[in-house]
């Protein structure tokens, strides 16, 4: 089940340092992925939905930097990033911030402040989440009136149709797999074989079958995915660390 403070993704080379952040934001309600460089980072954030990403900028085979423009650019994601490094001039955190990253932390750091600052970003994710229209070629979903619409038509969806639909244009044009759409709606309790598939048919009748262009579309052993294929421009685990010692310090050092 997923943790309620959240989901995070530690990108971190240091191993000390991963496990000590990791088990502590373990110890107050947050789950935990590790990544030990650039390449195995941008695999997990393309993989799964993060609350919030805590990324080192000095890491092997791609540095923090490249990973955080890709994230931004190439997968089109929005979650927040907190960037860690042991360069503290105004320049950059300048640079690190215009790569991507929404906030920015010098080491040595207290892991208390860290914490504090993660918790900030991900609620700011959160209410932004919350309060934006989606909007994937003549299909809008509007998350405070909890309503939705196509070509002017107002569509009626059951909770969860409307929490399926909220999750696949949100990621547009992504293809979002089946496990991460049922780690979202029934947190991590996989349903039967049949319950997704029973929401995506409901879901498919009501947004695609009155209308001559299919936007609900199923990627073969992939997952599925919201897009405007008809031409029309659309929306915009490396395996988990070993268990963890108890870390003995609230101060995390530069390496």
């Amino acid at each position: 089940m997923k943790a309620a403070g959240g989901l995070i993704l530690i990108v971190e080379d240091h191993m000390a340092i991963a496990e000590m952040v990791g088990e502590f934001l373990e110890a107050r309600g947050y789950e935990v992925d590790f990544a030990r460089d650039g390449a195995d980072a941008l695999r997990l954030t393309a993989e799964n939905t993060y609350d919030a990403i805590i990324l080192d900028r000095t890491l092997p085979r791609l540095d923090g930097l490249d990973v955080c423009r890709r994230i931004r650019s190439e997968q089109r994601r929005s979650t927040p990033v907190l960037m860690l490094t042991a360069r503290d001039t105004l320049d950059d955190k300048v640079t690190g911030l215009e790569a991507g990253a929404d906030d920015y932390l010098t080491k040595p750091f207290a892991i208390q402040e860290l914490e504090a600052r993660i918790a900030v970003l991900i609620r700011r994710g959160r209410k932004a989440m919350g309060g934006g229209m989606l909007r994937v070629a003549d299909l809008v979903l509007d998350p405070e009136a909890m309503t939705v619409h196509r070509d002017g038509m107002e569509l009626h969806l059951s909770p969860t149709g409307f929490q399926l639909l909220s999750i696949l244009m949100r990621e547009s044009p992504r293809v979002v797999s089946r496990q991460e759409i049922e780690r979202e709606i029934w947190k991590g309790e996989s349903p039967d074989s049949d319950t997704l598939r029973s929401h995506l048919y409901n879901l498919r009748k009501t947004i695609d079958r009155p209308f001559d262009n299919a936007l609900l579309h199923t990627m073969q052993t992939a997952g599925y995915k919201v897009a405007d294929l008809s031409g029309s421009s659309a929306r915009e685990s490396a395996p988990a660390m070993s268990a963890t010692p108890r870390y003995t310090e609230a101060v995390v050092s530069a390496h």
